[in-house]
């Protein structure tokens, strides 16, 4: 969380730049070479800066912090992109595998592997291992607050 908390701030304040600057995405886009979506991007911290890129960016927006700068040219984080893209649907198969449920993220581990694909090429491969646990029906017959209120 303090990645995306950090992240958050960085694009606040990249923001902050622009609107100060008074340009458009596009006006920038035409300023730096990029497309308007991609300078978009840059400015929520969704794609990253490249070194070629810097000197035009300065030129469009001297006022532009130089620490800012060198978090744009950070890889961004995007993992989220799949993980949002794809996690609706994994969560229907573990419902439909395993019943109404959650895989916990307490019970769990997480690894990231590099492997070569049948066409040579580079791929990701995240593995999520996590227990599964079952919802369960809330009754109140079986609410110990309620049961020891009762009581008294």
């Amino acid at each position: 969380m303090a990645e995306q908390s950090k992240k958050l701030s960085i694009a606040a304040e990249l923001q902050a730049v622009k609107h100060k600057s008074g340009k458009t995405y596009g006006q920038i886009a035409e300023e730096t070479g990029l497309t308007n979506v991609y300078v978009a991007q840059l400015f929520k911290r969704q794609a990253q800066l490249k070194p070629d890129t810097v000197p035009k960016l300065r030129a469009s927006l001297p006022e532009l912090p130089e620490e800012l700068i060198q978090e744009m040219m950070r890889p961004p984080l995007r993992l989220n992109e799949a993980v949002m893209h794809f996690g609706e649907s994994i969560k229907e198969i573990i419902n439909e595998e395993f019943g109404d449920g959650i895989m916990s993220a307490i019970d769990f581990y997480c690894s990231v592997d590099k492997i070569k694909g049948v066409d040579g090429k580079e791929r990701v491969v995240v593995t999520f291992d996590g227990k599964y646990l079952p919802h369960s029906e809330q009754k109140s017959e079986h609410m110990m607050s309620r049961l020891t209120l009762q009581g008294n």
